[in-house]
């Protein structure tokens, strides 16, 4: 879509206060991007290309991010599905959506973001081609992942992807602001990202290595239906 033909991003929710969560919801944009700038050691745009990449999105697809932040990711999956295309952003931050609201804006793309919880998604059954999922799950504790991840199983279709990024744990490095702010909410190595997502009626069919920090990714697909 060209600059010039601006559509408004759309924010549904937040009339009623959301169901408390039992993970952490960061409610600071913009020391949230300020840290993710310094993090990725100006390789952010790599690294939202690599995601939207190892997800497979093509071309009039249906798209979720589930805790879209700032909306930099949905950004790069609304330009890889096109006009056709349909991407959505769910958020449980207010704050966090309306700067993802001031950017969707500036980029002149249509893309509807929702505030709602990652445990209980406002949206019906098999809508999405892809899930996204990116250095989110290490903010819930153990059971409130599986939820999150049992949601992300009812929303996608059943030939869709799911692709899950997070911090493995296993080196743990890095010192200062970037590490405490990350580290300190957690993290999810392979073993039992692999383990949560098949107890979620999901199949891994790849993983590996992000080459940022210590992050890694799995692309997994709906089991198949008895």
């Amino acid at each position: 879509m060209a600059q010039g033909q601006e559509q408004n991003a759309v924010i549904v929710g937040g009339g009623e206060p959301l169901p408390a969560t039992a993970g952490i919801v960061l409610h600071s944009p913009v020391f949230y991007d300020f840290t993710v700038r310094l993090a990725m050691l100006g390789k952010e745009r790599a690294f939202r290309e690599n995601v939207v990449s190892l997800a497979r999105l093509e071309s009039a697809e249906s798209v979720l991010d589930v805790g879209c932040g700032t909306g930099t990711l949905v950004i790069a999956a609304k330009r890889r599905v096109g006009p056709t295309g349909t991407v959505s952003g769910l958020d449980a931050s207010p704050e966090m959506l309306a700067r993802a609201e001031k950017k969707t804006k500036k980029a002149g793309l249509d893309i509807v973001f929702k505030n709602g919880l990652a445990e209980k998604m406002p949206f019906p059954d098999a809508q999405f081609h892809a899930v996204l999922n990116t250095v989110m799950l290490h903010h819930l504790p153990r059971k409130a992942r599986l939820q999150c991840l049992r949601e992300i199983r009812r929303v996608v279709r059943p030939d869709g992807r799911v692709l899950v990024v997070d911090f493995d744990g296993s080196a743990r490095q890095h010192k200062g602001l970037v590490s405490h702010f990350y580290h300190g909410h957690g993290h999810v190595n392979l073993r039992d990202m692999t383990a949560l997502l098949n107890e979620a009626g999901l199949n891994v069919i790849e993983s590996g290595a992000m080459g940022i920090l210590d992050l890694q990714f799995v692309l997994a697909k709906p089991a198949c239906c008895g």
